[in-house]
């Protein structure tokens, strides 16, 4: 669903609620162009959940198949800035 900037400002916060009931998530447009997003926050929450959920599976295959570095601060810092 999409509502235009116009929209949101000369409507009241009822227009958002009431998409918010239908649809997940919300996108705002700016002179035609999608710019934003507006969502409840438990759908928000849950879906950060999900990008961590993401990230302890990448890190877990990285370690099952040896992808990774053992070493100092000091050394680390030295490869990721060369």
């Amino acid at each position: 669903m999409n509502i235009s900037l116009n929209q949101l400002t000369n409507q009241n916060i009822s227009l958002i609620e009431n998409n918010l009931n239908e649809n997940k998530e919300l996108i705002i447009t700016v002179d035609g162009e999608e710019r934003f997003v507006i969502m409840l926050r438990e759908h928000y929450q849950y879906l950060r959940e999900c990008e961590l959920e993401v990230a302890l599976y990448q890190s877990k295959s990285c370690l099952e198949r040896g992808d990774f570095v053992i070493e100092s601060v000091d050394d680390h810092i030295k490869r990721i800035t060369e």
